[in-house]
């Protein structure tokens, strides 16, 4: 019988002397890099400055990555408020001993959170349309960061998948583990690259771009639908209480997708816009 059972070790970053450059950064650097890349040439095909791409970025960044790091302690690490507060929102360790740690523990939930907000203020201080306009198009890009999100996951052994109780899986020997398990994190991001295909082929190929919300919408059923059913081979995170208040029926992860996906699905069939799209 094929069997296929992968012993994963991989190197988490590089040692540079001076400076430790971890892998997982770099697949954040990579993912808002090609995602403003990608946005650039959107804009300009709906005839945008570059001015206002430069402002996107900029709030893109640190929404996304300041929603991240607070979704992950309110949602899975609250504890943190009160041990260990600047380690929030500082790549430092203070409890215990002072220690570099870069930026750990984000939580995606946050970060679309985080997303609309930014995008809000962006368009409120910079240009001027409607959220749902700039909302219908970045999420094509976030699409495919999200990818390379769960890809730096995968390299630091995080966010792991169940034992498969086969041959088949990795086995995360930086764990100290010896069976295979799911590789939750490939799953995910390769089903969301398929989300950033899907969502590119139809803001370039279709007149649903033109459908105020109907992107957005399509985004947040396609990207949360996965998150939820990839939950079902995913190790429980620290800090469960949403799963435990309903009796673990469902987890956290899967609590907090519903509403998104709900949401997604109000923009793409129901909701009507009262203002002209520019």
């Amino acid at each position: 019988m094929f069997a296929l059972e992968i012993v994963w070790d991989p190197l988490k970053y590089l040692d540079l002397g001076f400076f430790k450059l971890h892998f997982y950064s770099v697949m954040w650097i990579v993912a808002f890099v090609l995602g403003f890349f990608i946005t650039k040439r959107i804009y300009k095909n709906e005839n945008q400055s570059e001015e206002s791409l430069d402002s996107l970025f900029i709030y893109s960044v640190l929404g996304i990555m300041l929603g991240a790091r607070l979704g992950h302690v309110i949602f899975y690490q609250p504890d943190l408020i009160t041990e260990d507060f600047f380690s929030i929102f500082l790549p430092f360790k203070f409890k215990g001993g002072f220690e570099f740690t870069g930026f750990q523990g984000l939580a995606s939930h946050g970060a679309a959170i985080a997303m609309i907000i930014s995008m809000y203020l962006y368009n409120k201080k910079v240009l001027k349309k409607t959220v749902l306009w700039i909302l219908d198009r970045v999420v094509v890009a976030v699409a495919l960061g999200a990818m390379f999100v769960r890809f730096g996951n995968f390299i630091n052994s995080e966010i792991i998948g169940k034992y498969t109780g086969t041959d088949f899986g990795v086995v995360f020997k930086q764990l100290g583990e010896t069976a295979p398990r799911h590789p939750s994190q490939l799953y995910e991001g390769f089903a969301y690259l398929v989300v950033f295909f899907i969502l590119f082929y139809t803001y370039w190929k279709t007149k649903k771009s033109e459908q105020q919300g109907f992107l957005f919408g399509l985004f947040l059923v396609l990207l949360w639908s996965v998150r939820f059913v990839v939950e079902y081979y995913k190790e429980p995170q620290s800090g469960e209480y949403l799963s435990d208040a309903i009796g673990n029926v469902l987890n956290n992860g899967q609590i907090l997708s519903i509403p998104f996906i709900l949401i997604g699905l109000y923009f793409m069939f129901i909701y009507k816009p009262k203002t002209k799209i520019d």
